[in-house]
């Protein structure tokens, strides 16, 4: 096998053109391709849960978000907000939300919470919106009423974009310092990434109302934009922030052959200032003034939404780290210890389509959307389902 992939890397090394990316590293493939995975297995818990459907009909949906009464809130990307309340999706969707640029991988995307949101029912709501400037993603918070959502401000109006309707990465987390953290992909031109006075490719740290904290890592810099916190980033899907810790870490895609071979997916702990590598390196590579990624997946699997486990329902999995991928059609479990990834798990492997995203519910059960209607899925009949893994016995 191993033969037979070193050969297939050399005719592909004389054989593809090289495209105008700053790394087109056959060498970094191949040693993530045939190198051993770096994080050893934890002990299985498959037989821990079972697999519940909770509701099925949903089109393209990209967020799952908990609230503290028990509703889950989940974004459909035509522009939708569904609420599942009592185990029972809504039929009707929440009116209010606004008109979304649904093309490409854009669309209505993510949303987040106010830290205090059991007291002002605010909410977030991060989706793309067509401008002179091409595709773009715009981020506004609402209140939430019983009549609706009532705009209250858009407090990330956009940074002018592509028309490549893609790598919009977009989510978006409250930290533990109640600032607002948003991932923007570098819209497939790599460039940006490493561009200071771009916000694409990067993680921006906001306050609630859209400015930049005095804080952030390069405010007050004539070269830099105040609003980035890490940059370097591809196309980061996931974000969750560590209890305890409150570490920002990120699920990020890694190139797919027109940008670098393919693979390279990452899982990124964000540091303040710090420089992801996309496109300079790739996969396993490291270079001075990069930081290299927690784990690496070869070949892609394509890393979405993830969460931290907190809940008392799953003790074995307390503190653990999931991500759902859409190529790998599982759940990865990761274990850390401190910074390092200590051990991995797959579950729920090729029996439920491609996953977008995971969450934790306010009842300690995990909460899983699939994403079997978007662009990219192989379609279903009966919709995209919302599945909830339940203790056995």
């Amino acid at each position: 096998m191993k033969a037979a992939v070193l050969s297939l890397c050399l005719w592909l090394a004389c054989a593809l053109p090289v495209p105008a990316a700053d790394a087109y590293d056959i060498g970094a493939w191949l040693a993530a391709r045939l190198g051993p995975q770096e994080a050893p297995a934890l002990p299985s818990t498959a037989d821990s849960f079972r697999v519940e459907t909770v509701a099925e009909g949903l089109e393209s949906p990209w967020a799952v978000v908990p609230a503290p009464d028990g509703r889950l809130f989940i974004t459909e990307r035509p522009g939708r907000l569904r609420v599942v309340e009592n185990g029972t999706l809504r039929p009707a969707p929440v009116p209010g939300v606004p008109p979304v640029a649904y093309r490409g991988q854009g669309g209505l995307l993510d949303m987040a919470l106010h830290p205090d949101y059991a007291k002002n029912r605010q909410l977030y709501l991060a989706y793309t919106v067509e401008t002179g400037q091409g595709m773009m993603t715009r981020v506004a918070r609402f209140e939430e009423t019983p009549a609706g959502l009532k705009l209250l401000q858009v407090v990330f109006p956009g940074f002018p974009g592509s028309d490549k309707p893609k790598h919009f990465g977009c989510r978006i987390r409250f930290g533990a310092d109640r600032t607002l953290y948003m991932t923007l992909g570098e819209r497939g031109e790599g460039g940006r990434a490493q561009d200071l006075m771009d916000l694409n490719g990067k993680t921006l740290r906001l306050k609630e109302d859209g400015t930049a904290p005095p804080d952030n890592p390069f405010y007050g810099r004539a070269d830099a934009r105040p609003e980035i916190f890490s940059y370097g980033n591809r196309n980061s899907q996931g974000m969750a922030v560590q209890p305890g810790t409150g570490w920002i870490f990120q699920t990020e895609h890694g190139p797919s052959w027109n940008d670098a071979p393919g693979g390279g997916d990452e899982i990124n702990l964000i540091a303040a200032g710090g420089n992801y590598g996309w496109p300079l390196v790739h996969h396993r590579a490291t270079r001075e003034g990069t930081l290299p990624p927690l784990a690496e997946y070869t070949p892609a699997i394509a890393p979405a939404g993830c969460t931290f486990y907190s809940g008392g329902r799953f003790p074995s999995w307390s503190g653990d780290f999931f991500f759902t991928n859409l190529v790998g059609k599982k759940l990865v479990r990761l274990r850390f210890d401190g910074p390092r990834v200590a051990g991995q798990e797959f579950l729920l492997e090729n029996g439920y389509g491609r996953l977008r995203d995971v969450a934790q519910g306010a009842d300690g059960l995990l909460y899983v959307i699939t994403s079997d209607t978007d662009a990219y899925g192989p379609g279903r009949p009966g919709g995209d389902r919302l599945l909830r893994l339940v203790p056995r016995g």
